[in-house]
């Protein structure tokens, strides 16, 4: 199956022939469904915490920020194309400029246009336009020249937003205080992730973007002089790259017949997770930012979701110091503590070494907010080697034409927004190998396409459910007003991003 030339291949990118051929034999039989039994509630499944315990959970956080070291990692690679998806289809369409008051024919672009003065962006674009044309932004869109605006916005003509990380986009602000989500995620990070080491980021970003990142946090810097900000930078390892196929489960050759090799999605962030040295770790979207007078809340609970994590590490690195002669063992003790604290129900028999396994793992914390009908994964109880656990499960693990699992799926209550804080290190303070606690099982397979030829693609298990599957985990809710994503351009003119 595999040539001279196409070993070569595999040796540049670092890429080993038993993972490949791995990954084709996982093509041709698929990955097996989840088997969730029911939807973790609140109270069951997912923790509902009153005021006092809020405000004990932000004591016990912020009473260990001195001995502990944080880092913030923000997974900020993602294009920005998404974004701007009916403006480009406005773009390249044939629909004539002036019907877009008259009949609204794609409501999308005519919100665009009807508010294009409200985006933090809209100077910028101003000041670029008349440069760039002669003319003004407003003129412009008084003669209805629609699209030589969005190819000012979108092209490398001019702001070049089709082609830029979400991470590098105006965002939030109005006149001289503009913030893309980069600073945004500085800002955030001041206030509940600032130690004696100061403030720690890491964000994971696309090797051609690397270089505009560097740029942009040279610029904002200086305005945070006060503050000691170490910011770091990963690229998704080439050598996570999973090998596409034909529909007939061959290798995918491009046009000079090598090998395609695509990104394997966000569970490739695995890896630079792992090469992260921390005792906690804040994971969080790039996008999922809010201007200065939405932050309390989100500050507030991310101290909380940490104060549960110390609060649980504490607990779990007591019980791993008592069990370390193996005299203090007392099953129906740990089981009661696992279903109480670790949301597992263990079946049949508990031996101490099972006890200490299921202890001495990664921890995370993630927090829950209510579905107001997001696509994407949610809480679940699932039975996995007979035992019950809490997992974060996507609709593409479930095997909706199963009519019982598809009921389940659908009594969820609440969506992960990708709020989590992670204990990376055990109770002796050596960090986990974070690649022995994924489940290699729950990859996804899509269908794409190439130069006009369908391909099957293969995505490694998700970066916050397979990738975390054999991790301790707590669901916790927290408010809704902490997630505030934005997918597509009009998002930036919820109130939720406006100024206040």
């Amino acid at each position: 199956m595999f040539s001279g030339d196409d070993l070569q291949q595999l040796k540049e990118n670092e890429i080993s022939l038993d993972i490949v051929e791995k990954q084709i034999e996982d093509f041709k039989k698929g990955y097996p469904f989840s088997n969730i039994l029911r939807a973790a509630i609140p109270d069951a499944g997912i923790s509902v915490l009153d005021q006092n315990e809020i405000s004990d959970k932000i004591s016990v956080y912020e009473d260990a920020l001195p001995v502990k070291d944080i880092v913030k990692f923000v997974p900020a690679s993602g294009a920005a194309s998404r974004m701007f998806k009916k403006l480009f289809e406005f773009l390249d369409s044939d629909v004539p400029e002036e019907k877009i008051f008259e009949d609204q024919s794609d409501w999308s672009v005519f919100t665009f246009f009807k508010n294009i003065e409200n985006f933090s962006f809209y100077s910028e674009l101003a000041e670029v336009y008349e440069k760039n044309h002669g003319v003004s932004l407003p003129e412009a869109l008084l003669r209805r020249d629609y699209k030589s605006v969005l190819k000012c916005l979108l092209l490398d003509e001019g702001l070049a937003y089709g082609q830029m990380p979400k991470g590098l986009l105006l965002f939030h602000g109005r006149g001289s205080d503009l913030r893309t989500p980069l600073e945004e995620h500085i800002v955030e990070g001041v206030k509940y992730a600032a130690t004696d080491q100061g403030v720690k980021i890491h964000f994971t970003v696309s090797p051609e973007h690397l270089n505009k990142f560097k740029a942009k946090a040279n610029d904002i810097l200086p305005k945070y002089v006060d503050q000691s900000i170490q910011l770091s930078y990963s690229i998704q390892k080439p050598s996570t790259d999973t090998i596409a196929v034909t529909l007939e489960n061959e290798p995918f050759r491009e046009k000079d017949g090598r090998i395609l090799f695509r990104p394997a999605g966000h569970g490739a962030l695995l890896e630079n997770l792992n090469d992260i040295d921390a005792d906690i770790i804040f994971l969080k979207n790039i996008d999922n930012v809010v201007p200065d007078h939405l932050k309390p809340e989100t500050i507030k609970f991310k101290k909380v979701i940490g104060g549960v994590l110390v609060d649980l590490q504490d607990k779990i690195f007591k019980h791993l110091s008592s069990l370390e002669d193996k005299t203090n063992f007392d099953e129906q003790e740990l089981k009661h503590f696992f279903i109480t604290h670790l949301g597992m129900n263990i079946s049949g028999d508990l031996t101490c070494d099972q006890a200490i396994a299921i202890l001495n793992r990664p921890i995370r914390v993630c927090g829950m907010v209510k579905n107001q009908g997001e696509a994407g994964g949610g809480p679940f109880w699932v039975k996995s080697e007979g035992n019950e656990s809490l997992q974060v499960v996507e609709s593409a693990q479930v095997d909706l034409t199963n009519e019982d699992q598809k009921k389940i799926f659908q009594e969820s209550t609440h969506f992960n927004p990708v709020d989590v804080v992670c204990g990376v290190k055990n109770y002796l303070g050596k960090k986990f190998n974070l690649l022995e606690y994924r489940d290699p099982s729950a990859g996804f397979i899509t269908e794409k396409s190439k130069d006009g030829k369908n391909l099957k693609a293969q995505e490694l298990p998700g970066l916050w459910n397979g990738g975390m599957a054999y991790w301790n985990t707590v669901f916790v809710e927290i408010p809704l007003i902490t997630f505030n994503p934005v997918k597509s351009v009009n998002d930036l003119l919820r109130p939720e991003h406006q100024p206040k």
